[in-house]
């Protein structure tokens, strides 16, 4: 049975297993719950994000309530289990003293100041903020600055929820240059370029002797069956007397060695190619040993000084101050799913900001040896997770598309790897593998399948098609997942394509994307599946075949929260008798007001986009009520489609502009209409996007007072009315039929504006289906226009679908 989007999450208000289509967390102590469970404890009062309240006088207590009943204690009340309050009020007030175990490193600092926090530990954003204080307590009158101790009950689950989020901070990283000279790695590296400039020359002789093996093989070839087409001519000749017979086996004798010349090249052509395949193959093999047996010796160089240098200093770690510390492991620990979610480690990329700067400003200049780049990219970093960014990013800041290499480049430098990379005979992923190495991180190469390039939703995974590798490296104190290749190059239609200097498109695009840098292993799964089971990273892994049927999101759907409103969905949905589906996407709270969604449809085995010369589009609903965006799809015949749904995050002034803007792909299924009883008519020729009153309200500030839907079934007259909350101007709207000239149907919709309302009147000219467009613009701007182009000017506000009926 398949199973969507089960992990392994449970609800702890029901035991049952909590589905990302249906989840609230993580809350308190990495605690989960359903939607319908996410109530009150003591009244039941549903709650949200935003209104939720969690014990702070009881660490062990993760149930969550309303404003009205969570536990609070009196005013001024100390017992014995209060010791530490009272010995902290007791402590003389001091300007110097700051609570060095709650508060860590300077980012990790937080007051009444400098973070505005709601009372239930959320952030403006509508981010949980974990590392908080209990609001009792800084209201307190009797606060007194100084010294805190972990037995205070009200900052307890304060220092719990920091040691966790902040674990790998506490690693005391001392720079490479404390404990391994430059010149000690800088020989290892070069006896390392010795063993590959062997290898190479190997794989120079060998690729000789197998061409020159084959040429033999072939002229061998050529030469029997030439003896043997001689032998038949011959043999053929001197049994004819007329000149004409031999002139005729003459010219046809010729014509035969021609065919056999062709036929040998062509074999010879097929033989080096697939000679070609096999050599590189077996060389790749070889170069990856080769990366692994160099990547442990660097990396046992590396922790050998590290140990010796802190036994020399006499660098111990306190248990009792840093519980959670260990040290960074000297051997590769087994793979296992990982603790912390990747918003535990930073919940934000503006917080590797210097690192990332740094990795920019190396990315400037070329090094010559990897001990050289991996120095001047980690020199500045504290913590095993700075070390791998800033590798990440300096590899996913180099844009290939623009970059030029000399020929005579080493292939074992880090610019002759990214030669390598832009002509396809190097990896992402052995580089990122390489530098971790030196940068004394572990860090694994995983061979797989993934949904990339080519991939539509409902594909078999069953040769070497669609085959990948990345890595995970070990950070924070687990395997994490790492894409250099996704996170630095995307594909992009052929019409956007850049042109090179050659005049050929160039598909790809170099654009940072953060969310393949330590992807949590639950998002990573719908894009990777790896060929070994532990490498997923899952508690509960699943099958290739629950792969396949994965919905096929991307990145983007993740960045902006997004989730499936409903449970059940796969890669193909299949449409009911009537050839209706429908897709139902949930936005988070803070997204709703700026996310755009756009949508196409076209046939799933080609590129055409219309049915019986209509739009296929004109087949899709698209509609907004409250997070929910449904994407209700009628198929006009039997068959299979592609829904592609887009979206993009503007701001209503950047809408207003009325600048084309631009999407990208979140999600895509396949949609299988096995069979049809209904004959489909497409929607009213209407302006394209989300049927509704949604958009106005959130993009124009226009209030439906009327109609809050977007399908309406009417009479033959209908009245839609509108408050406006900021002054908007030249309304005008256009009414379509199927059938009916636009033209037509213009002196059938009329439109008045009386004080902050505008009505909209429309008297049907007959019983059927409209659609209605709506058009205004903000007052103020300065658009000149007059009646012929007054549509084109005007920025498209909402839409309705209108039946008209006298029944109605």
């Amino acid at each position: 049975m398949y199973r969507p989007n089960f992990y392994e999450s449970t609800c702890l208000r029901c035991s049952e297993t909590v589905y990302q289509v249906d989840r609230i967390g993580p809350l308190k102590d990495f605690t989960f719950y359903h939607t319908g469970c996410f109530k009150c404890k003591a009244c039941g009062s549903k709650l949200t994000l935003k209104t939720y309240f969690n014990n702070q006088h009881n660490s062990e207590d993760k149930e969550v309530y309303c404003m009205s009943h969570v536990p609070k204690s009196g005013p001024g009340h100390f017992d014995q289990n209060s010791v530490g309050i009272r010995q902290a009020l007791n402590v003389p007030k001091s300007t110097n003293l700051i609570n060095d175990q709650i508060r860590g490193s300077s980012r990790d600092q937080f007051d009444g100041i400098q973070r505005q926090m709601t009372p239930n530990g959320h952030n403006g954003n509508g981010n949980s903020v974990r590392d908080h204080v209990s609001p009792s307590y800084n209201d307190s009158s009797d606060y007194k600055y100084g010294r805190f101790d972990a037995s205070a009950l009200h900052i307890a689950h304060a220092l719990k929820q920091t040691e966790i989020q902040k674990s790998y901070n506490k690693a005391r990283e001392k720079p490479i240059d404390q404990y391994l000279a430059r010149e000690e790695q800088a020989r290892l590296e070069m006896k390392h370029r010795k063993e590959e400039d062997d290898l190479y020359r190997r794989f120079a002789k060998k690729r000789e002797d197998e061409e020159r093996r084959m040429q033999n093989e072939i002229q061998d070839e050529w030469e029997r069956e030439l003896q043997r087409l001689t032998h038949k001519f011959e043999k053929e000749i001197s049994s004819k007397r007329s000149r004409d017979e031999q002139n005729v086996l003459t010219l046809r004798h010729q014509q035969q060695k021609d065919d056999l010349e062709k036929n040998m090249t062509l074999r010879k052509t097929k033989k080096k190619e697939s000679l070609t395949r096999k050599i590189l193959e077996s060389e790749r093999s070889e170069t990856a040993a080769l990366v692994d047996k160099q990547s442990s010796e660097m990396l046992e160089l590396i922790s050998a000084r590290r140990s010796e240098y802190m036994q020399s200093e006499s660098i111990f770690l306190d248990d009792d101050e840093y519980p959670n510390t260990a040290e960074y492991p000297l051997v590769a620990p087994k793979p296992s799913p990982p603790l912390l979610s990747k918003f535990q480690i930073y919940a934000d990329p503006v917080e590797f900001h210097d690192v990332d700067q740094i990795a920019i400003s190396v990315a400037q200049n070329d090094q010559k040896t990897f001990t050289d780049l991996v120095r001047q990219l980690i020199a500045h970093c504290t913590s095993d997770v700075e070390k791998a960014r800033t590798i990440f990013r300096w590899i996913t800041v180099k844009n290939l598309n623009t970059m030029h290499f000399d020929d005579d480049l080493r292939g074992d430098t880090p610019m002759g790897l990214l030669r390598g990379i832009k002509y396809g005979t190097e990896s992402y992923h052995v580089l990122f593998k390489r530098l971790c190495s030196y940068a004394g991180l572990h860090c694994v190469v995983i061979k797989g399948y993934s949904k990339s390039a080519g991939y539509q939703p409902g594909v078999k995974f069953q040769d070497s098609r669609f085959r990948n590798s990345w890595n995970a490296v070990y950070v924070a104190g687990a395997w994490r997942f790492v894409q250099c290749n996704w996170g630095a190059r995307h594909l992009v239609n052929a019409k956007e394509a850049p042109k090179t200097s050659k005049g050929k498109n160039d598909s790809l695009r170099y654009e940072y994307d953060d969310h393949y840098f330590l992807t949590d292993p639950r998002e990573f799964i719908y894009e990777f599946f790896p060929l070994q089971e532990e490498w997923q990273l899952l508690k509960r892994p699943i099958s290739l075949r629950e792969f396949e049927n994965l919905p096929f999101v991307r990145s983007l759907f993740f960045r902006y929260g997004l989730h499936f409103a409903d449970e059940g969905y796969g890669a193909v949905v299949y449409t009911d008798d009537t050839g209706a589906a429908t897709v139902r996407i949930a936005m988070p709270n803070d997204m709703q007001s700026c996310l755009i969604f756009h949508y196409n449809l076209k046939f799933y085995d080609s590129d055409e986009d219309s049915f019986d010369a209509v739009s296929l589009k004109r087949f899709v609903m698209q509609s907004v009520i409250g997070n929910i965006v449904a994407f209700r799809v009628h198929a006009p015949c039997s068959g299979a489609f592609l829904l592609d749904i887009f979206a993009n995050a503007v701001t209503p002034q950047e809408y207003l502009t009325g600048e084309p803007m631009k999407f990208k792909s979140v999600c895509k299924f396949k949609i299988c209409c096995e069979e049809l009883q209904t004959v489909m008519v497409p929607l009213p020729d209407c302006a394209s996007g989300e049927w509704g009153p949604t958009k106005a309200t959130r993009l124009f500030g226009l209030v439906p007072s009327t109609h809050q839907e977007p399908l309406i079934f009417a009479s033959r007259v209908l009245e839609i009315q509108f408050r406006m909350s900021r002054a908007l101007t030249d309304f005008m709207a256009t009414l379509h039929k199927n059938g009916i000239e636009e033209k037509k149907l213009s002196k059938f919709v009329q439109h008045n504006v009386v004080d902050d309302t505008v009505t909209f009147t429309i008297n049907f000219p007959e019983e059927g289906q409209y659609g209605l467009d709506i058009y205004t613009r903000e007052v103020g701007n300065n658009m000149h226009h007059n009646s012929s182009s007054e549509k084109h000017l005007l920025t498209h506000c909402c839409k309705y679908l209108i039946n008209s009926s006298r029944r109605n």
